[in-house]
C-alpha cells in the first residue's frame, strides 16, 4: 500500500469519525425520565433531549417538570412534562397511558425519582421510613411493573438511578443507604429477567453530585459549607461532581452504545467508591 492509499483510507475514516459523531445517538427515541424536575433528573432530561429523544419530564413537583420540558423543547426536542407520584400505583399507571398516547412507544425508563432523610434511625419515624422505601424502592418497582408491557415491542431499556451508598454509606441516612442498596438487587433480578425479551437493565452510581439530595444532604449538617469541602475531598479527583457527568453516563447507558450491557451497576464517583485518597 502506498502513501496516496494510506492518506485516502485516514481521509475515509476521519469522515466516517464525523458521521458518527455527528448522529444523534437516541434520535426518534422516547424517554422516560422520573424525578426530573431539577439536579440530576432535569440534567439527563435535557441530554436526552439534546442527542434526539422525545423526553416524558416526570416529576411530583409539576412546576419543575413544566421548566424541564421547556428548556428541553428551546432546543427543538419534543418534551412533555408530567405529574407523578412514583409512589401511587395509579398515579404511575398515567404516567404510562399518557406517554404512549402522546408518543406512541417507549424506548426507555430513567426511574430516578427518590428522597432522603437526614437522620439517625432512632431519631426517624415510622412514615419518614416507609415513604423513603414507597419512592426509592416502590417507584422503581410500579414504573418497571407498567412501563415493561411497553419496552418490550421496542427491547428498551431500564436505567435505575442507585448511588455509591449502596456500598459505601455514611452517617445520618441509613433508610436511603438501604434503599439504594436494595435497587443494586432490583437491576440485577429485571437484567436477569428480562435479558431474553432485549430488554437491558443497568444501575448509575452517582458520588456527591453538586444538586438535588446532595444539597439536602449538605444542608443538614451542623456546618454546610465545611460538609461540602469535606465531601470534595473524599473524591479523588479532589471534587465533587456535576449533574451533567451523570447524565452523559446515562445517555451512554442509553443509546446502542451499551448493548453488551445489563445487569451492571455503574459507578459516576470521581474515585470516591474506590477508597480514600492521599490527605483526606
Amino acid at each position: 500500500m502506498n502513501v496516496a492509499d494510506l492518506w485516502q483510507g485516514y481521509q475515509m475514516a476521519e469522515i466516517r469519525g464525523r458521521v458518527i459523531k455527528d448522529r444523534m445517538r437516541l434520535e426518534n427515541k422516547v424517554c422516560v425520565v422520573t424525578g426530573a424536575g431539577a439536579g440530576i433528573g432535569r440534567a439527563i432530561a435535557k441530554a436526552f433531549g439534546s442527542e434526539g429523544a422525545k423526553v416524558v419530564v416526570a416529576d411530583i413537583n409539576e412546576t419543575g417538570a413544566l421548566e424541564t420540558a421547556a428548556m428541553i423543547g428551546q432546543s427543538a426536542a419534543a418534551a412533555l412534562g408530567i405529574h407523578v407520584d412514583v409512589a401511587d400505583p395509579e398515579s404511575v399507571k398515567q404516567l404510562a397511558s399518557e406517554t404512549v398516547a402522546r408518543f406512541g412507544k417507549v424506548d426507555v425508563l430513567m426511574n430516578n425519582a427518590a428522597i432522603q432523610v437526614n437522620k439517625m434511625v432512632e431519631d426517624t419515624t415510622f412514615e419518614e421510613w416507609n415513604r423513603q422505601l414507597a419512592v426509592n424502592l416502590g417507584g422503581m418497582f410500579l414504573c418497571s411493573k407498567y412501563f415493561l408491557p411497553h419496552l418490550r415491542p421496542t427491547r428498551g431499556i431500564i436505567l435505575n438511578m442507585s448511588s455509591v451508598n449502596a456500598t459505601f454509606v455514611e452517617p445520618m441516612c441509613a433508610g436511603y443507604c438501604a434503599t439504594k442498596a436494595a435497587i443494586l438487587g432490583f437491576t440485577k433480578a429485571l437484567a436477569i429477567d428480562h435479558g431474553h425479551e432485549g430488554i437491558r437493565v443497568n444501575a448509575i452510581c452517582p458520588g456527591y453530585i453538586d444538586a438535588g439530595l446532595a444539597e439536602g444532604y449538605f444542608l443538614a449538617q451542623p456546618n454546610p459549607d465545611l460538609a461540602r469541602q469535606q465531601a470534595g475531598k473524599l473524591h479523588a479527583l479532589g471534587r465533587i461532581g456535576r449533574p451533567e457527568e451523570v447524565a452523559r453516563l446515562a445517555v451512554f447507558l442509553a443509546s446502542e452504545e451499551a448493548s453488551f450491557m445489563t445487569g451492571a451497576a455503574v459507578a459516576v464517583d470521581g474515585g470516591f467508591s474506590s477508597g480514600l485518597p492521599r490527605g483526606s
